[in-house]
């Protein structure tokens, strides 16, 4: 029985990361789940034992996606718990990091499809509302009015997806140096008025 129970752990496992690269490839769209069954190896019914239909496969591929970062992030606010300054920096550029070394999931958090925004917007809003709480809470610590808050969320949120469509498509390099400038800005952006 235990053995049984981890081959179907297996196989989800597999499923979905064969859905992430089948997202990558020919987009949410255009999902196949034949042609995940194929990658893995099973059957074409096997999915519908992991997952009820197509829609719960996607939402497991997202939940997925999120847990991955949430590992990540929880280490980031523990290590620089009780300044929010520096946990708004640390997970921003920590973000732009996994975004850049993890490019497979960066697709599934910024799919745009009309079936699955309607479905999944909340899910994939979860990787970036802990930001916009902790901008929220910086704000309030520092009686920032909401327009200036509104503003900050805007930037610290364009710096992150901008530095990690540049560090993919080769406008930046890609090392420490530019990390700690992509740093380096999203704490002068807390600074300014």
């Amino acid at each position: 029985m235990a053995t049984q129970t981890k081959r179907g752990r297996d196989t989800r496992q597999a499923l979905i990361k064969a859905g992430i690269e089948e997202i990558n490839r020919y987009g949410v769209a255009n999902v196949s789940v034949r042609r995940i069954a194929a990658t893995c190896g099973v059957s074409c019914g096997a999915p519908y034992k992991h997952f009820g239909d197509r829609r719960e496969f996607i939402a497991a591929i997202i939940d997925y996606v999120n847990g991955q970062w949430h590992v990540q992030q929880a280490q980031i606010l523990q290590a620089h718990a009780g300044d929010t300054k520096a946990q708004i920096v640390e997970m921003s550029t920590g973000y732009v990091q996994f975004l850049v070394e993890h490019p497979h999931l960066r697709a599934i958090l910024t799919l745009k499809d009309e079936e699955f925004d309607n479905v999944y917007h909340k899910m994939r809003g979860e990787v970036s509302s802990p930001t916009q709480q902790l901008i929220q809470r910086y704000c309030e610590e520092y009686a920032i009015p909401p327009d200036v808050r509104l503003r900050k969320v805007y930037v610290i949120r364009a710096l992150i997806m901008g530095a990690a469509i540049q560090f993919e498509n080769g406008e930046l390099a890609y090392g420490a140096d530019t990390l700690q400038m992509v740093h380096d800005s999203i704490q002068r952006e807390l600074e300014l008025p």
